[in-house]
């Protein structure tokens, strides 16, 4: 059974596809809900946890820590993997192409894609069975050689440059032409770039894995690369990509050479698979919605409320940062001030990258201060050989909603100083890039509390002398 499930020596039959399909997404469900409800008491119900927009899934645990969707994400990988290389051998045991299986990937296609599979039984001459390691020639030409070193590098290279040209495209296409930043470019097109790199380059004979898998390495980091020289995208924020996106173009180089040398599939399938992420993603950016996020920070202060209040509304110049992040371009704050008093002021939060413009919308001293945000400035300055780097998701990545600051009174004349965030997050996975988010707002909210906890008790230790 583990051979069927992580192999790729054995032909998938309809009722093992069926059996190993309808038992692991049962696994994979008791497995999440579990681990989910431990964590913190919600329980997703069946037809909740088979949405396929996975933003409307999670929003029933936006508040969950961190580490949880990091776990989720790592657990789904072994899942997605079997799923993914049973379909495709799948396909071909129904006569289909083999990258139909791939259709397993793409929500709402995927359901009937494993429908389909499990309901067509297997074509007579259908196999998956390795193919030689010679060129195939026309009648008449030459007999069959062996592939020479040449060969194997212009089909490399043939890999690579298909691979690159995949991404760079649908980052313009995703990121420029429809705004967006979700599954299709952060998923999809990683797969497929390592797909299409390792069945070019095994297509002519089988090659070793490990060159494989160096071709989708390749691959990868020549189109990061290329976004960086283009002034497309700055450093930090690629180093942040590139550990999600090596993983799934890993798993679907394995896939492409697989198809490759076990398969007669035409290039032109190869090709039509390729035109298929457009669509993907242009579907993509007309569905879905994002759910808000809430961070929240604490700190005790040995000073009472009353003292706190006035360096919660506005306080003076920070000193400058000794996190080592902020020393990456990550926007910190400053300073901030408020214009007017109660609700309907205008609070200014000035982080090194601009200024946070945040209404009041609730004012009761000195319990409670809330506002929205009307405006906001850039997430980070981008690390970049060039003057100006502003990719979009600089501005639209990370949007905060709103925030929240509460005075506690504890005993002893001491204060707990609460401080939320509310925002959205516009990138995926989101289970992957709310772990960054919400630890770099920790640290933002860190840098607050503390200031506006020495200058409390700096100023309540004037007024009684201490």
């Amino acid at each position: 059974m583990l051979r069927l499930w992580f192999g790729f020596t054995d032909a998938v039959g309809r009722k093992p596809y069926l059996l190993t399909g309808v038992g692991l997404m049962a696994l994979k469900y008791l497995l999440d809900v579990g681990l989910v409800y431990a964590v913190t008491g919600v329980v997703w119900r069946p037809f909740d946890y088979l949405n396929p927009i996975i933003s409307m899934r999670l929003a029933e645990i936006r508040d969950a820590p961190s580490w949880l969707f990091a776990v989720l994400a790592v657990m789904t990988l072994p899942f997605m993997w079997i799923g993914a290389s049973m379909s495709v051998r799948r396909a071909v045991d129904v006569g289909a192409s083999a990258w139909v299986g791939i259709g397993f990937l793409v929500p709402f296609l995927n359901f009937l894609v494993m429908i389909g599979l499990a309901a067509f039984p297997s074509k007579g001459g259908a196999t998956w069975s390795p193919r030689p390691t010679t060129v195939f020639r026309a009648p008449g030409e030459q007999p069959e050689v062996p592939l020479q070193v040449d060969i194997g590098l212009r089909a490399a290279l043939l890999g690579v440059a298909a691979a690159v040209g995949v991404g760079l495209s649908m980052v313009f296409l995703s990121v420029y032409g429809l705004g967006t930043y979700g599954m299709t470019l952060f998923f999809m097109t990683p797969f497929v770039m390592g797909a299409v790199s390792a069945y070019l380059f095994n297509r002519p004979a089988p090659r070793p894995t490990g060159n494989t898998l160096l071709v989708a390495v390749a691959s990868t980091l020549i189109a990061g690369t290329a976004l960086l020289l283009f002034a497309l995208e700055g450093i930090i924020c690629l180093v942040m990509a590139v550990p999600i996106a090596m993983v799934i173009a890993l798993l679907g180089a394995l896939i492409g050479r697989a198809v490759a040398t076990r398969t007669r599939t035409p290039i032109q399938h190869t090709a039509a698979m390729m035109l298929a992420l457009p669509g993907i993603a242009g579907v993509e950016a007309q569905v879905g919605s994002l759910p808000v996020h809430e961070v929240r920070s604490a700190i005790e202060i040995e000073a009472p409320p009353e003292a706190v209040w006035p360096n919660v509304i506005g306080f003076s110049e920070l000193p400058p940062p000794a996190e080592w992040v902020f020393s990456t371009g990550i926007s910190y704050p400053m300073r901030a001030r408020i214009e007017g008093e109660g609700v309907g002021a205008v609070r200014y939060c000035e982080f090194s990258t601009g200024p946070f413009v945040e209404p009041i919308t609730a004012w009761e001293p000195p319990r409670r201060l809330a506002f929205d945000v009307s405006a906001q400035p850039p997430s980070m300055k981008e690390w970049s050989p060039f003057r100006h780097v502003h990719p979009p998701h600089l501005d639209s990545g990370l949007r905060s909603q709103r925030g929240e600051f509460r005075l506690i009174a504890l005993p002893g004349g001491r204060t707990r100083l609460e401080g939320s965030t509310w925002y959205t997050l516009s990138l995926f996975p989101a289970l992957y890039w709310k772990a960054w988010s919400d630890e770099l707002l920790h640290r933002i909210h860190g840098r607050v509390l503390a200031h506006v906890k020495r200058l409390s008790e700096e100023g309540a230790g004037a007024v009684t002398g201490r």
